[in-house]
């Protein structure tokens, strides 16, 4: 993204707060009347973490990754009252924090802000000049994993050659999803109930969470249907949205992508059914490799 483009934003909260958001795969929250904020909060953003009193510092920064709606109290405030008081939330990624037995002595305070406000805008030029000091922070809390869900580097790209004797069906792909999320340390999960039927493979981050990632997968038939529901998930929760089919569906599939569901067109992605079965192939691998090595218990 362009650098001139980008927004930025101090998101200032108590160290409770913090850790909270933390623990819970970096999810922060405003209230309904920030609305105005909340939806000018857009992907990418940059934000600055600020904890305060007793640390009454920049503790770190990171980029937004999605934002949602939420139902589920999550903060300790929310838990003891039994009520939501920061339900327009958003996920974000860490890209440099402090470890929270550093916050105190070696958080970086600055006399341009003001942190009085939750949640503010930040100066481009100001933000890029606080980010370039505290750059050198080491991530120290809950580093966000990356999404495998991401587009293949150009220079590794899944093969979608078919092993001889694997018959693909719908249930096995759902299954592979599912593992798939769960080697991720997502709540994967099939057959996710919602308004209007269910999602064949939603991935959430904490159990409070709205699916992060939903999947679809259509073998064959009604494509239709199955970016319906894709759709209805963005509207209700601003998910990232899968298709899963056979290369053959693919013209089709983009031919509605850019008629009835156009509103989706950026925010969805097709993906190979055969593509998935391999990346389970070699998330296993990895995972093996990872135990041999003793880096994962």
């Amino acid at each position: 993204m362009d650098k001139l483009s980008l927004k930025y934003w101090l998101v200032v909260g108590s160290v409770e707060n913090w850790h909270t958001a933390f623990e819970h795969g970096n999810i922060w929250g405003l209230k309904e009347t920030q609305k105005h904020l909340w939806e000018g909060l857009e992907e990418h953003n940059v934000l600055l973490f600020y904890a305060t009193t007793p640390v009454c510092g920049l503790i770190g920064f990171g980029r937004v990754r999605t934002k949602f709606r939420q139902n589920q109290p999550l903060w300790p405030q929310e838990l003891l009252e039994s009520r939501i008081v920061w339900s327009l939330r958003f996920e974000f990624d860490v890209i440099g924090c402090l470890p929270p037995a550093k916050w105190k002595t070696e958080r970086f305070a600055s006399k341009e802000l003001f942190p009085r406000a939750g949640f503010q805008p930040l100066n481009p030029n100001l933000a890029e000049q606080l980010i370039s000091l505290i750059s050198a922070f080491k991530t120290g809390t809950q580093p966000s994993k990356p999404s495998i869900s991401a587009e293949a580097p150009a220079h590794y790209q899944l093969s979608i050659e078919k092993p001889e004797g694997v018959s693909l069906s719908h249930d096995l792909i759902k299954d592979a999803l599912v593992e798939i999320g769960r080697l991720q340390n997502f709540i994967a999960e099939s057959e996710y109930p919602f308004d209007i039927g269910r999602l064949d493979v939603v991935w959430r981050r904490v159990q409070q969470s709205v699916p992060t990632y939903v999947y679809e997968v259509q073998m064959g038939g009604n494509l239709h249907q199955a970016l319906s529901k894709l759709k209805h998930a963005y509207d209700l929760w601003n998910s990232r949205l899968f298709l899963v089919s056979p290369r053959e569906q693919f013209g089709k599939a983009h031919q509605l992508l850019s008629g009835t569901f156009h509103e989706v067109r950026g925010r969805l992605k097709i993906l190979d059914c055969l593509q998935v079965e391999e990346l389970l192939n070699r998330k296993k691998s990895y995972h093996d490799l990872e135990k041999e090595l003793g880096i994962l218990e």
